[in-house]
Order: structure tokens, then sequence, then C-alpha cells
């Protein structure tokens, strides 16, 4: 099983895979030289791949400084990042552990290896610890596999999941599971997730997760200004928001406002990622807005929304999106934007309609028409930034899953194509698409257009 909570993290912008991840990566380094009583002289970083070509647009090298500081980015103050930065900075040093300090120099230590690409994943980082005399006396290669989940090489990342009640690896084996007991595709993810948690932590852990979703939408709808990184791309939130609101003061809507209104929650998100803010990787930081947004929009617009339906939703989101991370990937480094924002949608799509009172079946369908109408998307975000077309792609994905569910409910869950058929075929297609379309840079939008 994939948790919820695995899923659904809180931490900083602007990636999971490239900010998150590395943070992550850093942090875990910094505790296993303490675990295993080292005290290097330096520390040295190498990140290669999607990771050296996206960088520095993405914040790995802010992250990596962050991680080694042993920060963490659920509970990192997005608002001291570049304080903590440039302490690093100043005194080319980070502390290990009883009061040793080994010798760090961001400009130097953190190298940027944009020809070489590790064999387990297009987002591979090497830290070495070295001695005085610069021998190595440690070294760890982790690889940053999307949505802030950070595998050691040759660590088998499903041998740390604890058995479950009901083991799923297909959606036709959920649904097989949901006929058999009489359940929903929410209850069979709770069921499972109470094997390792009590009810009342799952609950408490999903009310937090669906705050800090609201809590982001509400800090992008007030804030202005010009989003970091060189592009002067102008957040939007703010003035769409206000739009909207004079519009329902004055009694005038139009019939499609709605649309306004989830690209608006959506926007507000990815403006809040892009600079750095606190988000729900969701299940990337890439595609963080849409789940919020379609979850928001369920609250603000639907008379079946309730506390407890919003776990629900969270709930079977989850499911699908393990579903989608076991058999291909939620990384855009790996399979393209349609790993992200294609998956997204996909869980976003499913949460709606079980909220919504689809049956399992309508649910299943919902996820499977949301990916569908992702294939192929590719991830070229201009600068390595993600501005565009990242922010506007999770307002259209949002909308999409909405489209989804609407369609899914008016059915009566049978349709031709199944998900399954459809995750594999997003699996072949980012295995089949050309690395310079995957979070590199090195195509598409990116090259295509000026960056001033």
């Amino acid at each position: 099983m994939t948790s919820a909570f695995e899923l659904f993290k809180i931490g900083i912008g602007p990636s999971s895979s490239h900010t998150v991840g590395p943070m992550v990566a850093a942090e875990r380094f910094i505790e296993e030289l303490k675990r295993d009583g080292l005290d290097p002289s330096r520390i040295v970083a190498e990140i290669y791949g999607s990771l050296a070509w996206t960088g520095r647009g993405h914040g790995t090298d802010t992250a990596i400084c962050l991680g080694l500081l042993r920060e963490a980015p659920a509970t990192v103050d997005p608002n001291r990042v570049a304080d903590l930065v440039h302490d690093v900075q100043e005194t080319k040093r980070v502390l290990i552990g009883n009061n040793v300090m080994a010798e760090f120099n961001p400009a130097r230590d953190i190298v940027f290896n944009m020809k070489d690409v590790l064999p387990g994943h297009s987002n591979g980082m090497r830290f070495s610890a070295l001695d005085a005399d610069g021998s190595v006396i440690s070294e760890r290669i982790y690889y940053s596999i999307g949505g802030g989940f950070v595998v050691l090489e040759g660590e088998a990342e499903d041998g740390k999941v604890a058995p479950v009640p009901y083991p799923f690896r297909t959606a036709e084996e959920l649904l097989c599971i949901c006929a058999k007991e009489n359940l929903t595709i929410g209850e069979v993810q709770l069921t499972n997730e109470l094997a390792v948690r009590s009810r009342e932590e799952i609950d408490q852990r999903l009310d937090a997760i669906r705050d800090a979703m609201f809590a982001c939408i509400d800090r992008g709808l007030c804030m202005e200004g010009e989003l970091p990184g060189g592009l002067r791309v102008k957040r939007r939130a703010k003035g769409l928001y206000e739009e909207l609101q004079k519009g329902r003061n004055k009694n005038h809507r139009t019939p499609h406002e709605v649309m306004d209104w989830i690209s608006t929650y959506a926007i507000a998100v990815n403006e809040e990622n892009a600079s750095g803010g606190r988000v729900v990787t969701a299940p990337t930081n890439g595609a963080a807005g849409i789940i919020p947004a379609v979850l928001r929009y369920c609250r603000d617009f639907c008379s079946e929304y309730t506390p407890e339906g919003s776990r629900t939703f969270l709930l079977t989101a989850a499911a699908i999106g393990s579903l989608i991370k076991r058999n291909a990937s939620i990384s855009g480094a790996e399979v393209g934007c349609q790993g992200e924002v294609g998956s997204a949608a996909s869980m976003a799509s499913a949460g709606l309609a079980a909220v919504l009172g689809a049956t399992p079946a309508q649910v299943e369908n919902a996820a499977e028409i949301a990916i569908e109408h992702h294939l192929g998307m590719t991830c070229d975000p201009i600068g390595g930034l993600v501005q565009i077309p990242c922010i506007e792609r999770n307002a259209c994905g949002a909308n999409k899953a909405i489209t989804a569910a609407s369609l899914a409910l008016r059915g009566d869950g049978t349709h031709r194509v199944s998900l399954d058929q459809v995750i594999e075929t997003m699996r072949q297609t980012g295995s089949d698409m050309q690395s310079k379309y995957k979070e590199t840079s090195l195509g598409g939008l990116a090259v295509n257009v000026a960056e001033c």
C-alpha cells in the first residue's frame, strides 16, 4: 500500500522531485553520517540528469543546503529559507553532530553534472563525505522518484510497507475487493490505513492535509507581485478572485463562471508553489493545485460536501494515486507531465465522484477519463521554473477532472477502456517520450519561447 500520507505531504515549493526530494535526501545523508559516527571534513553533493538541467530553476541547490542543515520540508519556515541558505554561503560549514562541523561551500560543493544520468532514475544525487586528505569515507546515491519520494540506490521501496487487509496492485483487483466486501474505494483505502494508524490519527492527518490545501489557496488569493526566477510572471490569482467577487456582489454571473473559480483556486496554489511557499504535494508540487482546487470546488459549490466527505475525497484519490505510482509514474522527469498533471486530475476526479455518490465502477471510470485525456503531455517548463506552462496547466487539469467526474456520474460505470489500460499506456508513452520533453527544459516550450 502507498499511504495517503505518502502521496499527500506538506512541504514547500517549487518542486516535489527537485526541491522536496533533494532536501529529504540531504537530511537523510547527514543523519546517516551521524548514525555511523563519522566526522567528515567536507561534504560534496553531485546532482545528475533532470536535477542538474533544471535544478537551479527548481531550487535544488537551495533544497540541498536546507537538508544539510537538517531542515525538513514539512516544518521548515518558508520565510526563513533565504536567511538559512545565506548563513551556509557565508560560513561554508554544516553541523554533522556532536559539535562537529564539516566544510561545505555551496558554490563549489554542489556539482551540477549536465552530462551524465545515473542508472536508477533521471533525478539522481550522489552525496560524498571526505576526510581531511580528500578521501571518500562515505558515499550515498539517492533518487528523487517523484512526489517527494526518495530511495537509496539498491533500496527496495516496497520492502518498507506493512501488510494490509486489502492489498491491490491494479484497478481491477480494487474493484473486485469493493464488490466482494461491499466497500467503497475510500473504505478500502481507509481499512488499509488502519493497519498502520488509529482512526483518530488518520482523521486528524487527513483534516490537516485538507486545511493546508485550503490555507494555501487563501494565501495565494491575497498575494501580489511577480514570481521569482527572472521570467517576470505576475501573480494573477488575487486579481481573478477580486473580479469574481465583484460579479458575485452585483449578482452578475455567467453560466461558465464556476470554471473561473476552479481555475483561480488552482492558480492560487501554483503561484504559491512557484514562490517557494507551503503547499501540499498532491501527488507532486508541479501539479499541487489540481486536487485542492477540485476539493475547494466541492466545498464551495456542491451541497454533498461535508468534513467527512473531504476525507472520503482524499482517501479515494490516494487509492487511485497509488495505482498510478505503482504501475506507471508520478514523476515528470520519468514520464512527462502526464505523470504529474494527469495523475492529479485522475485522483481529483475520483475523489469528487466519490463524494458525489458514485459507485466504485463510476469512480474508476472518472479516474480513467481524466488521465486518458492527459496522455502524452510533456514537461517542458520555461527556464526550468514551475511557472509556464505549469500554473495554467493546473487550472485546465482541475476543470478536466470535474468534467471527467460529471461524465462518469452520468453513466453506469461501464466503459470500453479501463483505468489499468490507460495507466499502462501512460507508462509506455513515457518510456517512448524523448528525454528533452521530460523536465529537462531542453525541448518544447522551454526552447521555443524566449525567457525574457
